[in-house]
């Protein structure tokens, strides 16, 4: 078989959701409203963060940067994904494809490190209250800002670096609606075993190490919540626990999709749309609705209206 390089190449086929057409027109309103929900809801955080001089603290500084990057990690494939619900044939060119890629991961382990980070100031908050103004200042909060989206992108460029000069060959037919690394690995021309380990070995030793940090951390905080009074620890538990369902839903999919593959192709479909359509949706509920001073903002900025 000949081996053809990626500047004759233009670009790659999704098989997408493989199902009927008129199944797939069906969810065009579903996929369309759910990202129209997300882009408004994550968007609707930050602008409320920062317009409200009540929730100028660290712990919403960072969910401000959370909700942004969700709406960029969402912003990635969902809007392409829609698209092509409408089209017979659902391509993207060898440029798009590697965007994709490098997008998906710069968001995503821009994500992980932020996590980390909110796990931080929640520890820092509960176990050390009488030291966070002076440990957790603007300057501070800004460089761990800073820190998560420069490991996200080093994290991102290692694993372009990786796949970019992989020659492909044969049918360019990837079986899912988005570009990703395992996927596009499999029409590589050659034996990827070596890059296989390579990749997989980058992206566990980020996600298992953020994984391990927030375990430790919000252990360390329940544990010290359990100590206090009821009354006291009400308020950062409810906080913690937001927090801790966003970290389940985030590395849940992640775990099955990088690091312990199933290999059943529904279920890695159903992960993907998980990961990508429904995670960036669910955040900004789950700080809205179990957050206290969120909603007394959202109420304060209505009776403005």
């Amino acid at each position: 078989m000949e081996v053809s390089n990626n500047t004759e190449f233009s670009q790659f086929i999704f098989l997408g959701f493989r199902t009927s057409r008129e199944l797939e027109i069906l969810l065009l309103l579903p996929f369309s409203a759910l990202y129209l929900m997300t882009v408004i809801g994550n968007l609707f955080v930050v602008i409320l963060i920062i317009i409200d001089h009540h929730l100028h603290s660290p712990m919403y500084f960072l969910l401000a940067n959370l909700s942004f990057v969700d709406f960029c990690l969402s912003s990635v494939n969902t809007p392409k994904l829609t698209i092509d619900l409408l089209k017979e044939n659902k391509t993207i060119s060898f440029g798009g494809c590697m965007s994709q890629i490098l997008c998906v991961h710069l968001f995503g382990g821009s994500e992980m490190v932020l996590l980390v980070t909110m796990a931080y100031d929640r520890y820092v908050a509960i176990c050390r209250p009488l030291h966070y103004s002076s440990i957790m200042d603007r300057q501070k909060c800004i460089w761990l800002v800073l820190i998560s989206w420069i490991i996200g992108f080093v994290h991102a460029i290692s694993q372009m670096i990786l796949i970019l000069d992989l020659p492909f060959c044969g049918p360019r037919v990837i079986d899912s609606f988005f570009c990703d690394i395992p996927l596009v690995m499999k029409l590589a021309c050659m034996n990827t075993d070596t890059l296989e380990i390579l990749i997989n070995a980058d992206s566990g030793i980020l996600a298992t190490t953020c994984f391990i940090l927030l375990l430790i951390s919000y252990t360390y905080i329940l544990l010290t919540v359990q100590l206090r009074s009821k009354d006291g620890s009400s308020k950062a538990l409810s906080t913690c626990t937001s927090h801790i369902v966003v970290v389940v839903l985030f590395f849940g999919p992640i775990i099955f999709i990088y690091l312990w593959p199933v290999n059943i192709t529904w279920v890695d479909k159903f992960l993907a749309v998980f990961y990508t359509v429904i995670t960036p949706l669910l955040n900004p509920a789950i700080y809205t609705l179990r957050n206290k001073d969120i909603k007394n903002a959202i109420k304060k900025l209505i009776n403005h209206m």
